[in-house]
């Protein structure tokens, strides 16, 4: 099955041009899976059915798993076993009928409009770290893009003259995202006064850069995020992600469609872009009972 769990993670890779973060997941729901498998004296595909499928499960629940987790393992294992019956490995797929526990969905954290001035504000722009800090917060708010895309973005994919962003998201899609004047305002000061300080002369095409002068990681950026929400003393944790879920909500609060938001976004299913209308709801109530005479 290892053999196997290669020839699937190279057909992910190249055929689907799934990113690296993405790949890991599936090899490691997949290592374990098959390690369990080997427990069991079960070592090739063929040999797997529904019985060996539900224990594997059972032991994840005993073991005290996530239902999220639980929920992922299944969608790596029928991904999986789809790949080896159109392969010709298998004849027929015993986790077509898999369940998924049922997972509650979370709404996500919304940072207000004020709060978000807060964080933006911190980054010292006298400063050309702070200038390149500041930059970074205000395109990934503008755009609402992913943190592995703000840090893939080369020079290029930065037009100043039409506010337009160029990112390539899950699976390598292209996509097109407006961003607005102060945004494109503090990059372009950005690389007009401090990008060359930190840039050295190594030929890098980055459009963000850390001081050695090299491609901004997403851990470098996550660094740079935490400081700064400490620096602000906004109450509860502040993740890359929390600014993509204050762009899309604030669009949709001030009457943005949601079709547009899922295009900004990059959403393939637009199911995963109706949480944020949750949330909008859901401040509508809050405000209906705070100023209704009779709420």
């Amino acid at each position: 099955m290892l053999k196997q769990l290669q020839n699937y993670t190279n057909y992910l890779a190249v055929e689907k041009g799934l990113a690296k973060n993405t790949l890991e997941s599936y090899r490691r729901d997949l290592d374990k899976f098959i390690a369990f498998m080997h427990k069991q004296k079960i070592t090739s595909p063929e040999m797997v059915d529904q019985k060996a499928l539900n224990l594997f499960i059972g032991d994840l629940k005993k073991n005290g798993r996530a239902t999220s987790t639980i929920s992922r393992c299944i969608a790596s294992i029928r991904s999986f076993f789809t790949f080896l019956l159109q392969e010709g490995i298998i004849e027929n797929n015993p986790a077509l009928d898999l369940a998924s526990p049922r997972i509650e969905k979370k709404l996500p954290r919304v940072l207000t409009t004020g709060e978000v001035d807060l964080l933006l504000d911190q980054p010292k722009l006298s400063e050309h770290n702070g200038l390149r800090d500041k930059s970074m917060l205000e395109l990934l708010y503008a755009s609402g893009i992913r943190v592995s895309e703000l840090v893939g973005l080369n020079i290029t994919d930065f037009d100043p003259k039409v506010g337009y962003l160029r990112c390539l998201g899950k699976g390598m899609k292209e996509r097109i995202v407006p961003i607005g004047s102060m945004a494109v305002n503090c990059v372009s000061e950005y690389l007009g006064n401090s990008r060359a300080k930190l840039f050295g002369k190594n030929g890098e095409t980055a459009l963000f850069v850390n001081h050695h002068g090299a491609r901004m990681s997403r851990q470098g950026f996550w660094k740079i995020l935490k400081k700064y929400a400490r620096k602000s003393n906004i109450k509860g944790e502040i993740t890359p992600h929390t600014l993509r879920h204050s762009f899309a909500t604030h669009l949709l609060e001030n009457g943005a469609d949601l079709r547009s938001v899922q295009e900004m976004l990059g959403h393939s299913d637009i199911s995963t872009t109706q949480i944020y209308t949750q949330i909008t709801r859901r401040k509508i109530r809050e405000v209906y009972d705070k100023t209704h005479p009779r709420a």
